[in-house]
């Protein structure tokens, strides 16, 4: 289970949680906008699984336009947060080729690409479904937390090449998010169930929570990777 790491600019310092035992999966997931995957590495290894392997790489450090051009860690560029806000396509693709080598990168070493969850918090999830939605190997799943759909004009028309049209996607929002409102949650999950099978769309809602994420949205998270990646 070996594999050059250099050739893929994330892996080399992603934080890796190994699996207890042989890895016949892997969950990847992308933190949130100025934060690391160190965060989501922890929050990950309380719902962790034996046999799954969980990847959480950095995002590179740029200035984000939004925070007065401010240089943090940020997948991409982002102009505002609301659906009609200017969005930085050319680094949104850009960003989804770097995730895409990640799962190219742990298919060669094993895994085939329907035993990988992609997931993300925030702008991660933004990311993380862009990427699953317009990814050439079927997925098992996708895990979007608080977060919305990159681009969302172009779709469903950029999914069409894809084969990810049966995914399976958790999407989780706190209702008192003042960050990215649940109203725009919930346009997501409309605009998603035109792209993939409308029933493998769970969208759900958690009273009190703001821009994060709660014990409860984990516990959701937790059954859904059990469900859709069970011990082989």
């Amino acid at each position: 289970m070996c594999g050059n790491n250099m050739s893929v600019p994330l892996l080399a310092d992603a934080v890796t949680v190994s699996g207890a035992e042989r890895e016949t999966a892997a969950v990847i997931f992308l933190h949130g906008l100025g934060d690391t995957g160190h965060s989501w590495a922890d929050a990950l290894s309380s719902i962790r699984l034996p046999y799954v392997k969980y990847i959480c790489p950095h995002a590179p450090r740029i200035p984000v336009t939004l925070n007065m051009k401010m240089v943090m860690p940020s997948w991409f560029d982002l102009m505002g947060l609301t659906p009609d806000a200017p969005e930085d396509e050319a680094g949104i693709k850009k960003a989804a080729e770097n995730i895409k080598a990640i799962i190219e990168h742990e298919m060669k070493n094993g895994i085939p690409p329907n035993r990988i969850i992609l997931g993300g918090f925030s702008q991660g999830g933004a990311l993380s479904l862009y990427t699953a939605l317009t990814c050439q190997h079927q997925l098992a799943g996708i895990v979007a937390l608080s977060c919305w759909l990159p681009l969302h004009k172009a779709f469903p028309q950029a999914a069409s090449n894809g084969v990810n049209k049966d995914i399976a996607i958790l999407q989780c929002h706190g209702e008192m998010d003042p960050m990215i409102p649940v109203r725009f949650g919930a346009l997501t999950a409309e605009k998603l169930k035109s792209v993939v099978t409308p029933t493998k769309v769970q969208f759900k809602t958690y009273p009190g929570v703001m821009h994060s994420s709660c014990p409860q949205e984990m516990m959701a998270v937790k059954e859904f990777i059990e469900k859709l990646l069970p011990r082989i």
